[in-house]
């Protein structure tokens, strides 16, 4: 209606020029001049009504586009005027003209279309090198929808082009339109769904228009207005993962999308499918560069940033906390159930810890399982109540399979800037706190100063033990082991001791954890079996055939050649493999009865003794004892301790007792510091006791000195305390 209106405007303009200026013959130069100046006329009408709608409908940036093409307009607009004044020069000279001017009309029209198409088809490839350099410029710059929808519009001169690709695991569904007229992009498309879903599960183009498609494809776009609509997909190989559109051809309701323009959308399509499969590697790659696998939480280099992030930004009254997570007994569940089962244990701390931290937490995966949490809070007293709080959250029992497991996990937080201003200083001194926590009773702590000096030390102990069996700064102490009956000297524990020349003596519990932690713990067990097989060798020579025992460690338990070490120590110190025991921690006992058998059962072939170390700390069932190859339970100190006073650990006592006498184990009680407590171990039947009541471990030379002192003193029936 426009077009019509504008034209007929515009010819109007040019008839009223040339009545008024005057017409006359078609040879006089002022009939041409009069005639240029009314098409001219009509061409400024029809421009300027053309600007009005341009102004209204696209504003000010569509207008400048006008304006740039409205010489070239210009030129092809005198251009046909002079040839129609030509034409009418022939006309007025013979009717015969008609003839050759149909002829060259015809030649013209046809030069006219092979020239239009030569230009379509360079425009077409002009554009497709620019699309192409476009989307790949748009890939690094994290624009690639933004510029690739918008180009599409405008090179099938549509009202919208839309890229659509659904929800595929952790990808959220992509949907976005550029629309004529309106920047950026918006999550609405004119496209039905049903046709974007048939594209996408057939891998086929779609064409619709008024009079092509399915007739139920036409209903779906008539039901939302949409004249015509041109659909491709997406592809990735031959993997369809999306699907591109364009719909509403502009130019009027009788210009609509034809062949030539499904061919053109299917071969953009294809650089854009490449386009947007490599946008979505890149974010794969970065995704999994920054996050865990397995809970896809963050992961510790992720967790490094945030840290970093969060210190650098000093805000008044508040501090940056780093928590550490460190989940218990995961080595335990991986074993007794299956590490299928334990990454199920690790995906629901991580889920109980997202929803437990509080909106703005950073919550991510540090190592196997430890996890970190990084927050603004008020104070250290703030972090240690949310920690608490969290740590309650995480113990709920969890069920894995048909069975409920329960979950515990020690808390370490390190707060910035007391505890330290970089993110490796804060994670690491949270690990200091964590191991720290796992010694109190709440389960949290938060780090000082006090609690790195141990952790200094131990470091710094690694490196002086491999020096410590060269420098001859080990030794083995024993203390007796007692029978009750006859109060008789039946054998004697193997203590490692090591006398440190800048530390003095160092306790064990700080150096043979750094000896399992630094490959030395082999080293060490040979040690305390060559000292002690060494002296038991002499005693049998100076007529005391005492047994010897030997703590072990449950990671020499996995070490198959152990058996054959022992054996050989055997035949080398001439010692009758009975006299010899080898105490593994209930725990160990546990483990290796169920995962190493073989080791354990090659051992007591050599009729070696195995005792159950520390009983009544671990987790063994009655099942377990029953199948388990020991000949000996020790019970653990600090029953036996306590059993004076608390009528709770004498009831334990007594049920091991019994529960060993069913068993026909022999009972060992340690730590027996009292008179009383030795008459209550006497009166329940218990067979051997050890502890600071008969002595302390002493050094070998001091040892033979007290077994001296005992076979000379026949006087007392009881044996001396020194």
């Amino acid at each position: 209606m426009f077009n019509a209106a504008n034209q007929s405007v515009a010819g109007a303009t040019a008839a009223l020029v040339a009545a008024s200026a005057g017409l006359g013959e078609p040879n006089e130069p002022r009939t041409w001049g009069v005639l240029l100046l009314a098409v001219f006329v009509a061409h400024m009408v029809s421009a300027l009504w053309l600007a009005m709608i341009i102004l209204i409908t696209q504003g000010r940036k569509g207008l400048d586009v006008m304006v740039q093409g409205f010489g070239s307009s210009t030129v092809i607009t005198g251009i046909n005027a002079c040839l129609g004044i030509l034409i009418l020069l022939v006309i007025t000279a013979t009717k015969w003209s008609l003839l050759p001017l149909a002829v060259v009309v015809v030649l013209i029209f046809a030069a006219y279309r092979a020239y239009s198409n030569m230009v379509r088809q360079r425009k077409s490839l002009t554009d497709l090198n620019d699309f192409t350099q476009s989307v790949a410029e748009a890939v690094q710059s994290n624009r690639l929808v933004d510029i690739m929808t918008h180009r599409l519009r405008d090179m099938l001169t549509a009202e919208a082009a839309t890229v659509w690709v659904p929800k595929e695991k952790r990808f959220p569904e992509l949907l976005l339109t550029a629309y004529m007229d309106i920047e950026g992009l918006l999550d609405t498309t004119p496209v039905p769904e049903p046709l974007r879903r048939e594209v996408l599960s057939t891998g086929e183009p779609l064409l619709v228009t008024p009079k092509q498609g399915k007739p139920e494809h036409r209903e779906l776009l008539a039901a939302e207005r949409v004249k015509d609509a041109i659909l491709v997909p997406l592809k990735s190989g031959k993997t369809t993962f999306g699907c591109l559109s364009v719909a509403n051809r502009l130019g009027g309701d009788l210009v609509r999308f034809r062949r030539d323009d499904l061919t053109l959308l299917e071969t953009l399509a294809a650089h854009a499918g490449v386009a947007v499969e490599n946008s979505r590697l890149v974010d794969k790659l970065r995704f999994d560069a920054y996050h865990d696998s397995l809970t896809e939480l963050p992961n510790r280099r992720r967790t490094m940033n945030v840290i970093e992030e969060s210190i650098s930004l000093i805000v008044p009254n508040e501090i940056v906390a780093v928590m550490l997570f460190d989940v218990d007994s995961m080595r335990e569940i991986n074993d007794s159930i299956g590490h299928a089962a334990g990454d199920k244990l690790i995906v629901e701390v991580g889920r109980r810890l997202r929803g437990a931290a509080p909106p703005g937490a950073h919550v991510g995966r540090i190592d196997g399982d430890e996890f970190a949490l990084v927050m603004r809070l008020p104070d250290a007293a703030a972090a240690s109540e949310l920690a608490g709080q969290i740590r309650e959250e995480l113990q709920r029992p969890c069920t894995l399979g048909t069975l409920n497991v329960d979950i515990d996990a020690a808390v370490g937080i390190a707060i910035h800037p007391e505890s330290g201003d970089k993110a490796d200083t804060l994670l690491q001194r949270a690990d200091v706190a964590t191991q720290s926590a796992k010694n109190v009773t709440s389960g949290v702590q938060v780090y000082n100063v006090a609690l790195e000096s141990g952790s200094v030390r131990r470091l710094g102990l690694a490196s002086d033990l491999r020096r410590a069996f060269d420098a001859g700064e080990l030794d083995v102490h024993y203390q007796p082991k007692i029978t009750l009956t006859d109060r008789r000297l039946v054998g004697v524990e193997c203590l490692a001791r090591w006398h440190h020349p800048t530390h003095g003596d160092v306790a064990p519990e700080d150096f043979i954890p750094v000896a399992e932690h630094t490959g030395l713990l082999s080293r060490l067990t040979e040690f305390v079996l060559r000292e002690g097989l060494s002296r038991a060798s002499e005693w049998s020579e100076q007529n005391s055939a005492i047994g010897i025992a030997v703590n072990l460690s449950p990671r020499t338990l996995t070490d198959a050649d152990f058996p054959s070490l022992v054996a050989r120590l055997l035949d080398e110190y001439h010692v009758d493999a009975g006299r010899l025991t080898l105490e593994i921690t209930e725990d160990g006992m546990v483990s290796a009865g169920g995962k190493m058998p073989h080791t354990l059962q090659r051992l007591r072939d050599l009729g070696i003794r195995l005792a159950v170390d520390d009983f009544g700390k671990g987790y063994s069932s009655l099942s377990y004892l029953r199948n388990l190859p020991a000949s000996e339970i020790k019970i653990d100190k600090s029953f036996v301790q306590g059993m004076a006073t608390d009528e709770g650990d004498l009831a334990i006592v007594r049920a091991v007792v019994d529960l060993a006498r069913h068993f026909h184990m022999t009972v060992v009680a340690e730590g027996v510091e009292s008179e009383m407590t030795l008459s209550h171990l006497t009166e329940m039947g218990c067979d051997i006791a050890q502890g600071f009541y008969f002595s302390r471990p002493l050094a070998a030379d001091r040892f033979v000195a007290w077994m001296a002192a005992q076979s000379a003193d026949t006087t007392p029936p009881k044996l001396r305390a020194v």
